[in-house]
């Protein structure tokens, strides 16, 4: 392997990783812009990355609010439970898009899905069903991603942080949940467990789905060690630009590009036999930047992250468990969930290991994951 595909490699790792309420229910989608079933234009509330207008980009990248709207609704085609989504309006005036199943199950503690970098809702499409099942479900686009608002972010990585976290609790606020179990993937775990240590009075249970941003960064990784000069000049170049840049300036090529890269999602959704989950994902991540630029400002070179979760998960409240779930062929480091039960001796702290499953260990062994999970929820009424 080259090393310009090892550059290529992390970024695409690190993106697939990592009020007026109007509502739908199954497949009738809404949008509180318009007044109407679709968005049809895109809403932006975040300056662009390159150095095109707006309008000279949007002409290029072959995307809008409308066409994610679209691949959001093919891919939820196939959740057979009866749901419904909506905009949820915070008191700080940004809009959280949100997937709602039994919402009047109010006798069992809800459980909140938050996906990670580049996601959104779609991405649990294989666990809806089942996660579900016997309980209120909540899964929302992270503010910054998917169809959420795309504000700025201040460019301190603590405050971009906290106005990650702060948008959860703006989120539970407006949509009236009281306490839940709250599971995250990759960067929603690193968030999930921010949210926790800051307002555990809401939170039954954490759950950390393969998380990001766990260990520390060693003095210098064995990888950074290989780097030649020159990608280690080549990775100073790209330094200044957001890791998704090259996604949109490529424009018409960008759809293929996703598909060119991780050709291994395909297996990982294999209910999809066409490019769904590839318009899905292209579709969330060439929008304007905003949750990515704050991605940016919270991690360094190589993934590491900037403020690293081990060395405040002692903070978190001693009453509430921890599960981790990692995958075996992950490249995440699963030796955090060992540490975290050494730090956490007096609390409970279960790590799972799914044999064969890799980062998206959700996705690609669906039946495994929702073992664990369901096992976890017997205990959590």
């Amino acid at each position: 392997m080259s090393w310009i595909q090892v550059i290529f490699d992390v970024i695409s790792r690190l993106l697939f990783g990592v009020g007026d309420h109007m509502t739908k229910t199954n497949m009738a989608a809404s949008d509180d812009v318009t007044g109407g079933d679709a968005p049809t234009s895109p809403v932006i509330n975040s300056e662009d990355d390159s150095w095109w207008s707006f309008r000279s980009w949007l002409k290029w990248c072959p995307t809008s609010e409308f066409d994610l709207y679209k691949a959001e609704k093919k891919v939820l085609k196939h959740v057979k439970t009866k749901f419904e989504t909506k905009h949820i309006n915070t008191v700080d005036g940004q809009r959280i898009w949100t997937l709602i199943v039994n919402s009047d199950k109010s006798s069992k503690v809800p459980l909140v899905f938050v996906h990670g970098f580049g996601g959104g809702i779609g991405l649990w499409v294989q666990n809806i069903d089942k996660m579900s099942s016997s309980r209120p479900f909540y899964a929302f686009d992270l503010l910054g991603f998917g169809r959420s608002s795309r504000p700025s972010f201040p460019t301190d990585s603590w405050q971009a942080e906290d106005q990650f976290v702060d948008s959860i609790e703006n989120w539970r606020k407006a949509i009236n949940l009281d306490r839940f179990i709250l599971a995250g993937h990759s960067l929603g775990a690193f968030l999930a467990c921010s949210y926790s240590i800051k307002y555990p009075e809401r939170v039954r249970h954490v759950v950390c789905i393969d998380p990001w941003g766990f260990p520390e960064k060693p003095q210098e990784s064995e990888m950074e060690r290989r780097v030649p000069m020159w990608a280690r000049a080549v990775g100073s170049l790209l330094k200044p630009f957001n890791l998704l840049a090259g996604l949109r300036a490529a424009g018409p090529l960008g759809p293929r590009l996703v598909r060119r890269f991780r050709p291994d999602f395909q297996n990982k959704f294999s209910i999809f036999e066409d490019d769904t989950i590839y318009n899905y994902i292209y579709h969330c991540n060439a929008q304007t930047p905003s949750g990515e630029i704050a991605f940016k400002q919270m991690q360094i070179p190589w993934g590491w992250a900037k403020n690293p979760m081990i060395k405040r998960i002692r903070a978190l409240q001693s009453d509430i468990p921890m599960t981790f779930i990692y995958g075996s062929r992950s490249y995440m480091n699963s030796s955090m969930g060992q540490s975290t039960k050494y730090i956490r001796n007096n609390s409970q702290v279960d790590v799972h290991i799914v044999q064969g499953a890799g980062h998206h260990v959700y996705a690609e062994k669906p039946d495994e994951f929702h073992y664990i999970m369901l096992k976890l929820l017997k205990d959590v009424q």
